[in-house]
């Protein structure tokens, strides 16, 4: 008993010590219950301990209010305790993760029929409660069941509640942590706000909001906007919060599909914070010239024709089977019913089968069987025979080529995108001029869908800065885009005292880089302009333009398209399926904000081996170069000496 008192006694002890209780005194009911009083707003709190009450003071919100009054020092003091206490569980329970991860010699010994027991008994789980097999390929499938056996026999799973509730709000503070981890990184490179509109099962339209920087994208939440009207106005007081969560400083620009109430709200948002600028999804545009490409009537009849084809091949499994067998044969791609650019890559691919299925329909196998008889045979026959069909093919595969390729860059949240979306659409367009050999009545109709969309969407000054200052394109003299409005997009970014600190030196410094001057002349500076990622070649050679190479290196980290938002919608799919369409939002936006960031960390790790990887290889060629400088200059002072003339 004596044992007891004094373990209790201790435990007081080390609760009292905590900072909290300095800000809270212990009081009575009628009863004898203790409760809280935070000494700053007067609140009486009942039910839970110091810990809840910090959170209290720390203006945490979830599991208790605010305080109002709490002064900011404080509040920071609070903020700063609690994550220290969480970051210190965390390492305790990675160090435990760790050790269970050892195998032990009982595991080693075990027989062949005490593993098959354990496999059977994880296999009748899953058959059982339908999970789907690739939830082994998780990593974190094998941390749980190392963790597990380090308890031992007699571990009970969690409950129902203990999973729906509890373990949930654990998941998620952890998330949190790894969500904050990132402000350093929004803060340093800048980073994009993502938004789009989703309508679930249940039909509630549901807004996503994530941020994008180069270590990767951070879900931060979705909202339930099926109450109020979607107008300019209201989006934007829905983007401010968001905007004021993130941190003004920190954002460059939002992205947004290009519906009208978008694009306005858009507007409005950047006259309230000067420094955030409203860019529409590129991925979405690019869509867009596709479809708009897609309806125009000899498209139409290509792609009607192209999908006659790939029916009756793929309707007849004998027809299949004598291709299957051709040497080099690959499957042909079908259309999608959404996406126009698989219209596109569907005439490429038929393209690349002409010879197979030519040989096909000119084969005894083929005009032997009753399906060459048949009308949809003599027509689908016709059609592979027609010279013109191949010929318009190919036009087409080479107009949407550089479209597609466009949005392959795009549409990928690896790499930073936002660089290359002026260059891309003004090569589009020269690319197809180039088809036509100039010539204005054949290439004029594809060419005022782009310029169109351009003018309309795309003719941001934040996309032709980001093409003037990324050196992959200003170094390529003979491509480069002389267009007058490049350099204004360029002078209205650095113009901008919101976004540009000191204008005028940014101004001087452009000509060091366009003229390839001090820094930027180095030969390893223009060999590697091409190699690098832009923004990592500024960090590497724009010392000697310290405040253009700031502003650089924000706009050339950033994406081009909220097609992240689009991807985060399937795990809402997985979530809020048909069986379970009754969870309520909140608890569907910390299911998707667990799911999502849990990978964020593993993504990150993945992307940092791969810096280090091309930063080696950086490294790697300036020993080279420099190498092969000082020989080169070694043996030019040899010669010098000998009296050889060099012209």
């Amino acid at each position: 008993m004596e044992g007891v008192e004094s373990t209790n006694s201790s435990a007081q002890v080390r609760e009292k010590n905590d900072p909290g209780w300095e800000h809270f005194s212990l009081v009575k009911d009628a009863s004898g219950k203790k409760k809280y009083r935070c000494l700053h707003c007067g609140t009486i709190y009942s039910g839970g301990g110091i810990n809840r009450m910090k959170q209290h003071l720390a203006g945490i919100k979830g599991n208790i209010g605010a305080c109002k009054k709490v002064p900011h020092d404080i509040r920071h003091q609070m903020q700063e305790n609690l994550k220290g206490i969480t970051e210190k569980k965390q390492e305790i329970q990675e160090s435990r993760e760790n050790i269970g991860s050892q195998p032990s010699i009982k595991s080693v010994l075990a027989s062949k029929q005490v593993v098959h027991r354990a496999d059977m008994a994880v296999a009748r789980w899953f058959y059982d409660s339908c999970i789907p097999m690739n939830a082994l390929n998780s990593i974190y499938a094998q941390k749980a069941i190392d963790a597990i056996a380090a308890i031992g026999p007699g571990y009970k799973l969690p409950t129902y509640y203990m999973m729906r509730v509890n373990l949930l709000r654990d998941c998620k503070e952890e998330c949190q942590l790894l969500v904050e981890a990132h402000r350093n990184s929004w803060k340093e490179s800048g980073c994009t706000i993502m938004a789009d509109g989703w309508t679930d099962i249940r039909s509630r339209t549901l807004i996503n909001f994530l941020v994008y920087c180069p270590r990767g994208l951070s879900f931060l939440k979705s909202v339930d906007a099926s109450d109020i009207t979607k107008d300019a106005n209201t989006l934007c007081a829905l983007f401010s919060e968001v905007v004021e969560w993130v941190g003004v400083t920190n954002i460059v620009q939002i992205v947004t599909d290009n519906a009208a109430n978008y694009k306005k709200a858009g507007a409005l948002l950047h006259e309230k914070y000067a420094n955030i600028y409203w860019s529409p999804c590129a991925a979405h545009c690019l869509n867009l010239i596709l479809k708009e490409i897609c309806s125009m009537t000899h498209v139409k009849d290509i792609a009607n024709k192209a999908s006659k084809v790939t029916i009756l091949v793929y309707n007849h499994i004998f027809l299949l089977s004598w291709l299957r067998k051709r040497e080099g044969w690959k499957e042909i791609v079908r259309p999608g019913a959404t996406r126009f650019a698989t219209t596109f890559i569907t005439l490429k691919s038929v393209h690349d089968h002409k010879h197979d299925l030519q040989a096909l329909i000119t084969s005894k196998y083929y005009s032997d069987s009753k399906l060459a008889k048949t009308v949809k045979g003599k027509e689908a026959t016709s059609i592979i025979l027609d010279n013109k069909f191949w010929s318009s093919c190919l036009i087409m595969t080479k107009i949407s080529g550089p479209i597609i390729r466009l949005l392959r860059i795009v549409d990928a949240d690896e790499k930073p995108s936002l660089g290359y979306v002026y260059d891309g659409l003004y090569r589009v367009r020269k690319a197809i001029k180039n088809l036509f050999k100039d010539n204005k009545r054949l290439y004029k109709p594809y060419t005022i869908i782009i310029k169109s969309r351009w003018d309309s969407q795309f003719r941001q000054g934040i996309h032709s800065a980001a093409y003037f200052l990324n050196p992959t394109f200003q170094y390529d003299r003979d491509n480069y885009c002389q267009k007058p409005e490049v350099m204004q997009g360029l002078v209205e970014l650095i113009g901008n005292k919101e976004v540009c600190s000191k204008p005028k030196e940014a101004m001087m410094e452009v000509r060091l880089f366009r003229d390839q001057l001090e820094s930027f002349g180095k030969p390893l500076a223009i060999k590697l302009a091409t190699e690098m990622q832009p923004d990592e070649w500024w960090r590497m050679f724009g010392s000697s333009a310290p405040q253009l190479q700031k502003l650089a290196i924000r706009i050339l980290s950033q994406t081009s398209s909220s097609s992240g938002c689009e991807r985060n919608w399937s795990v809402f799919e997985k979530i809020h399926t048909k069986r379970r369409n009754r969870l309520e939002h909140q608890r569907l936006n910390d299911l998707v904000y667990v799911r999502y960031n849990l990978n964020m960390r593993n993504r990150y790790d993945f992307h940092l081996i791969s810096f280090y990887v091309g930063f080696i290889f950086c490294i790697f060629l300036i020993i080279f170069y420099t190498y092969r400088f000082y020989h080169s200059m070694l043996v030019l002072g040899l010669l010098v000496r000998k009296g050889v003339t060099i012209l």
